[in-house]
């Protein structure tokens, strides 16, 4: 029971990040149709981010806790955010009317060159950060007990209140309201006088910032990361997106939340070698009866 209760704290964290990650995927594909594969490298670029910040704000003799994280928090997200403005101004407003193939491959160019400048300005070795909240929830005895620490805690929370802000940002502003429009006909919105390239630009950059959320916090939790970890986490965030929907602000959370569960159970209960296995595999099952995700809606055709 407790090894299934830590499984259990272990996977709702990992599933909170993918969500995390997958909204940035999920917001871009509602909106204008195209896959950021660009996304998980904005992921791995907040953690170099976070490590900056902690090393600039100890230096000038910042050393609460709390302070450190959000400041290093609001500093990832600003950054990551402009980067997310920049990929789409450069890599995808050009070729918005070109072949689909066309956007896909220069996000994958926009993903290599973020990798290799992190790689050859940072190093390739593991780069780490200091533990900066310790301690933990346990529930059990002596012998026998599983913990939530206060890291992971901060993960869930952050992540819930995150993704709610985000939902009642799109649900009941004008900017909401303009990505809803623009969502649904880009080019009425336009005829209506809504500025249909800001919008877009305001998307990857909700969407980046979500990614830098996810990025600090899994930095400060796991202490390590290296110029790699956008590739796979990615990859992960964005299956998330599609099993649960994508296109749908609570399917991404949904789906990160049940891939996480997935793969945390499969690892402590069968093997662990073969939990990405088992993910892709529960994806694959979920699409065959249900293509559209599980709170995603049907595409139909307009003739």
């Amino acid at each position: 029971m407790y090894v299934l209760g830590q499984q259990l704290v272990n996977g709702l964290v990992l599933g909170a990040t993918y969500g995390l990650i997958a909204v940035g995927y999920t917001m871009v594909y509602g909106i204008i149709g195209m896959i950021n594969f660009a996304h998980g490298d904005v992921y791995m670029l907040s953690a170099y981010l976070t490590a900056i910040a902690l090393a600039v704000l100890s230096y000038w003799g910042l050393h609460s806790p709390w302070l450190l994280i959000v400041i290093s928090l609001l500093f990832a997200m600003a950054l990551t955010s402009l980067i997310g403005v920049v990929i789409e101004r450069l890599a995808y407003r050009p070729l918005r009317k070109a072949n689909r193939l066309a956007p896909l491959i220069s996000a994958i160019g926009v993903s290599l060159i973020l990798q290799n400048y992190v790689q050859l300005s940072q190093g390739a070795r593991n780069q780490g950060v200091p533990t900066l909240i310790d301690g933990a929830f346990r529930f059990g005895n002596e012998q026998h007990f599983f913990q939530v620490t206060y890291n992971q805690l901060l993960i869930v929370v952050v992540a819930f209140f995150s993704m709610l802000g985000l939902n009642l940002l799109v649900s009941y502003t004008a900017l909401g309201r303009a990505c809803r429009a623009t969502q649904q006909d880009r080019e009425m919105a336009q005829i209506l006088g809504i500025p249909a390239d800001r919008v877009i630009a305001a998307v990857f950059a909700m969407g980046a910032a979500m990614a830098a959320v996810a990025g600090v916090l899994i930095t400060l939790n796991y202490g390590s990361f290296d110029f790699s970890i956008g590739f796979v986490t990615g990859i992960k965030a964005f299956t998330a997106a599609v099993l649960g929907g994508i296109g749908s602000l609570p399917g991404a959370m949904l789906g990160g939340i049940l891939l996480g569960l997935a793969e945390s159970l499969f690892s402590g209960f069968v093997n662990s070698d073969y939990k990405d296995v088992f993910a892709f595999a529960l994806l694959v099952s979920i699409l065959i009866f249900r293509p559209s995700g599980l709170l995603g809606k049907p595409v139909v055709e307009k003739v």
